[in-house]
């Protein structure tokens, strides 16, 4: 089980489907844990109702439908799937207005999503859904991309209010894909996936979503950081070594002049 999750680790998002049903055919008493500890690249579909997009994934989902965060109802349509709490729904309301801000913000554009249902703890668990898609054909596109896509998937479990205070572990994963395929710099794949956890006691008094803001923003600020350090600061140092610069080159090999 261990070497299965070690290798969908290292395995490029866009591929995770495949690889996932592989291992499931290969270790079927293990789906359980499989399904809950990998994360699958972000689907998007479109909530006709609302004329409002919405993301996809295993925590708005019964069945084969999906809840919508923007009008709370399946697609399609389902009878008896599960609902927030009234006063849950209201909070879940609040969360994709601020979140859809967020991203607008901070990705200039792209498609946000937040879900939230009660646990068996007498808390509640949260999951902001961020999913950017920066090719050619994507929203806010600038060109630069093939294909390139940002999935970010922050999951907060929060505990009940003791004493004013609750606990709260945040999950966060980010998966990148990055290709580019152009005359002048050629056919280049750059991707990968990077998990982290936080946890912290926070007073309620200021309310639960300004908690789980502050560390989804703080914990993904960290998470963008070791991405541009492993994967982007890696890559050149490799490329550069590789195929050093022209101007790197006369410095190290100087042409010589005839006396």
């Amino acid at each position: 089980m261990d070497a299965a999750l070690g290798l969908m680790r290292r395995i490029p998002p866009k591929h995770i489907d495949t690889a996932l049903s592989a291992l499931l055919s290969l270790l079927p008493h293990h789906s359980a844990d499989l399904l809950s500890q990998v994360d699958q690249p972000l689907q998007v579909l479109s909530d006709i109702e609302c004329g409002r997009e919405f993301i996809l994934c295993e925590y708005n989902r019964d069945a084969d439908s999906y809840r919508s965060p923007w009008s709370n109802k399946y697609h399609p349509p389902l009878e008896d799937g599960p609902y927030p709490s009234s006063e849950l729904r209201k909070l879940e309301i609040e969360a994709n207005d601020v979140f859809a801000v967020y991203c607008e913000q901070y990705y200039e554009g792209g498609i946000s999503s937040v879900y939230m249902w009660e646990d068996e703890n007498e808390g509640f668990v949260a999951c902001f859904l961020i999913k950017k898609d920066g090719s050619k054909s994507g929203h806010g596109r600038r060109g630069y991309l093939q294909e390139g896509a940002w999935d970010a998937i922050h999951v907060v479990e929060v505990g009940p209010d003791e004493n004013g205070t609750a606990h709260y572990c945040l999950t966060s994963t980010v998966m990148l894909s990055l290709t580019t395929n152009n005359e002048s710099s050629g056919s280049f794949n750059l991707s990968g996936s990077i998990r982290r956890q936080m946890n912290m006691d926070l007073a309620v008094a200021e309310g639960h979503l300004q908690n789980m803001g502050k560390m989804i923003e703080e914990l993904e600020g960290k998470l963008r950081n070791s991405l541009d350090q492993v994967y982007f600061g890696k890559t050149k140092e490799m490329v550069c070594t590789l195929r050093p610069p022209a101007e790197l080159l006369q410095m190290r090999f100087p042409h010589h002049r005839d006396v």
